[in-house]
């Protein structure tokens, strides 16, 4: 499974090796997640230090998962109906295609190995992922799971 590959870098240093953010801009950005939590990615969204596109490009190239942007992506519905709608909206989570017991799912947060595990277990299905940013997951969400209801 892609989860265990080895980590070099931490995002800041790789969002700062591609000149996305300055130290500066890490450090205001390490305190806040200190004094609130939360993750790294989305504080530097939520700042107005990175836009989640280079969030999402820098995970993908931090930890080997491949960046899908979902805008131009057609779901199938049988696809839908595999995770119900509480699952996505709590781990912010899209299912993308289904091959056998082959799950594909895209999240902003790969790490997330407990959404991983709770979809794995809830569909029988073993999960790959893709990257995909918050607001292109929600997005999708509000499409998809709008016209099942």
């Amino acid at each position: 499974m892609a989860m265990k590959r080895s980590v070099r870098k931490q995002l800041g240093e790789l969002l700062i090796e591609r000149a996305i953010i300055n130290q500066e801009q890490l450090e205001k950005a390490l305190e806040m997640q200190r004094q609130k939590g939360g993750l790294i990615g989305e504080i530097l969204v939520e700042m107005g230090f990175a836009k989640e596109e280079d969030i999402a490009q820098a995970l993908t190239s931090q930890y080997g998962f491949p960046f899908l942007p979902l805008a131009n992506y057609e779901i199938n519905a049988e696809v839908i109906n595999v995770i119900p709608k509480r699952v996505v909206q709590q781990y912010i989570i899209m299912p993308i295609d289904k091959i056998g017991t082959n799950l594909t799912i895209a999240m902003s947060n790969p790490l997330n190995v407990q959404a991983i595990e709770d979809v794995e277990l809830l569909t029988g299905c073993s999960v790959q992922t893709f990257v995909s940013t918050s607001s292109d997951i929600k997005a999708a969400i509000e499409k998809y799971y709008k016209e099942k209801e």
